[in-house]
């Protein structure tokens, strides 16, 4: 049986994946919540699933466990409306909204605002430590700067920065981890907010991507359901990949300081290479969102998959794939860096693959090759103030990382 919830495979899931990945394109698993799912853990077969129709984004009714109609319910299911648990032409549509606002030349222009909120966070993470001895580099560094960085696109002010942290955080973790109540109280919370910024956007637009999707709606683009639903999914998407992104890297640079002086001493390759290979080893996003099949299909090993089924694609497992990634458990920035031969390694599925491939993906390396190389240069005897083998992970099969990182 899998259990998300379990603190020693939140810390290191990747010998169970491993162990699926050796009977098959697909194992059937039993959930702690007494469900049962096909996982994906292969590489070629990860992408063969995400570009194939016949694995239907749009959950199935009653997935998961029964639950009374609730409020909290009902907001769930209306947030739940995104893009990400649709089909085209549904998510064609939908997706073609958001494109424009991620486009490369937009988020491009985002670096030198980047720029200044690093070097400001940074600062504040001097201070603690000088202050306290101690940082938490979640807390003050990789949460605060995604969730500033993707606040000034959206228009999500400033001040509920740390309440939204607090409600996605719970509705993007197993109920079994959370407190009885924790994740009905946070939908409902989190509906009730995007209600109440949207409402306030009609009043008074600015020149963020919400107010656009509003006057979009006004327009016919979206109807209040879908513009609730993509408020939800742009944050939570927006801030919760990327802090994972920096607060894993910068638990393997502490942790593998040969590659961290490399860095130093090669910044223009070396970065680049580090944020990749991050992607890749560290994963921030887990698994996809659920598919669920539409018709009977047969995997290329022979695996059948019945009609109806849960269907989980393990980012995380893929990208450690030892077929495609030679030596795939240990960290190495150099598969990353070019080579006068011009080979490439595969690429890794941090980001997805196919359709729903994250339209996000620009943005969270602009924020990481800025971030790190700030951080490290501006303070250069950054050192671990915790065991890594000790350190809680965020549970849950979809997002992956660090949930505190203790600097000195």
């Amino acid at each position: 049986m899998l259990d998300p919830a379990d603190e020693d495979f939140a810390r290191d899931p990747y010998p169970y994946y491993a162990r699926l990945r050796a009977q098959g394109d697909a194992v059937c698993v039993t959930l702690a919540n007494g469900s049962r799912a096909w996982l994906v853990t292969g590489y070629e077969q990860t992408r063969a699933v995400l570009a194939d129709p016949r694995f239907s984004n749009v959950p199935p009714q009653g997935a998961g466990r029964p639950k009374a109609d609730s409020p909290a319910q009902r907001a769930r299911a209306l947030l739940a409306r995104h893009m990400l648990n649709s089909d085209a032409p549904d998510h064609t549509r939908l997706r073609k909204l958001t494109t424009a606002a991620f486009a490369p030349r937009r988020v491009d222009a985002l670096r030198p605002r980047i720029e200044v909120l690093v070097k400001g966070l940074v600062e504040e993470v001097a201070g603690r430590i000088e202050r306290d001895g101690s940082a938490d580099l979640v807390d003050a560094f990789a949460f605060p700067l995604p969730v500033l960085v993707i606040g000034e696109v959206l228009g999500v002010p400033e001040s509920d920065r740390v309440a939204l942290r607090d409600w996605t955080y719970r509705v993007g973790s197993p109920a079994d981890a959370l407190p009885p109540g924790a994740v009905d109280e946070a939908w409902t919370q989190l509906y009730g907010y995007f209600t109440e910024l949207i409402a306030a956007k009609r009043r008074s637009p600015g020149d963020d991507l919400f107010s656009v999707l509003v006057h979009d709606s006004a327009e016919g683009g979206l109807d209040d359901g879908e513009l609730l639903a993509m408020a939800f999914l742009l944050l939570f998407a927006g801030y919760e990949t990327t802090m994972n992104l920096l607060a894993s890297a910068a638990l393997l640079l502490l942790s593998h300081p040969q590659e961290l002086a490399a860095a130093q001493a090669d910044p223009a390759a070396r970065w680049p290479a580090i944020v990749e290979e991050t992607l890749r080893h560290a994963s921030p996003l887990e698994g996809t969102t659920w598919r669920r099949t539409t018709e009977d299909v047969a995997l290329s090993d022979g695996t059948r998959i019945p009609a109806g089924a849960s269907v989980l694609a393990v980012l995380a497992a893929a990208n450690r794939d030892p077929a495609h990634f030679p030596d795939p458990d240990a960290f190495r920035p150099d598969r990353y860096l070019p080579t006068a031969e011009g080979a490439r390694p595969a690429p890794h599925a941090a980001f997805g693959h196919g359709p729903h491939f994250c339209v996000g993906s620009r943005l969270a390396r602009l924020e990481a090759q800025i971030a790190l190389p700030l951080l490290f240069t501006t303070l250069p005897g950054l050192r671990l103030a915790a065991d890594p083998a000790g350190l809680p992970y965020r549970p849950g099969l979809l997002v992956r990382g660090p949930r505190v990182l203790p600097v000195a």
